[in-house]
């Protein structure tokens, strides 16, 4: 797992899971604590994640309430996605929309797929 960016948006990549998550949560917690407005975490280069990884993005998001702030997700892997939809977090977690691509608006675009923008 690798996070780099500022206290204003961090991308992730690799895996977040039960073996990364001690180091993940502490610069997520650093990145919150240390900023102000939302902190967009990118995670088009995340590669899988578990239970303990999603809890990790879960405790930042609260974290990030408490500051004042907001936890905002970007490029989301459809896989997460999915899983953020059947788990009903897409409903509490603000997510970007993922820009839709080609032409036409695609089901990627959608809101029947999940990808919803939180205010």
């Amino acid at each position: 797992m690798h996070i780099r960016g500022d206290h204003a948006e961090l991308v992730v990549g690799g895996r977040l899971d039960v073996r990364s998550a001690a180091d993940a949560r502490t610069v997520l917690h650093a990145a919150v604590d240390g900023g102000d407005g939302d902190l967009v975490l990118d995670l088009a280069g995340l590669d899988s994640w578990d239970a303990t990884g999603l809890g990790v993005i879960m405790g930042a998001h609260r974290r990030a309430g408490r500051c004042g702030r907001r936890l905002v997700l970007r490029k989301v892997p459809p896989q997460m996605q999915r899983v953020l939809v059947a788990t009903r977090l897409h409903r509490i977690l603000a997510i970007e929309p993922r820009p839709v691509s080609g032409r036409g608006a695609g089901p990627e675009g959608s809101a029947s797929t999940g990808v919803l923008a939180n205010p």
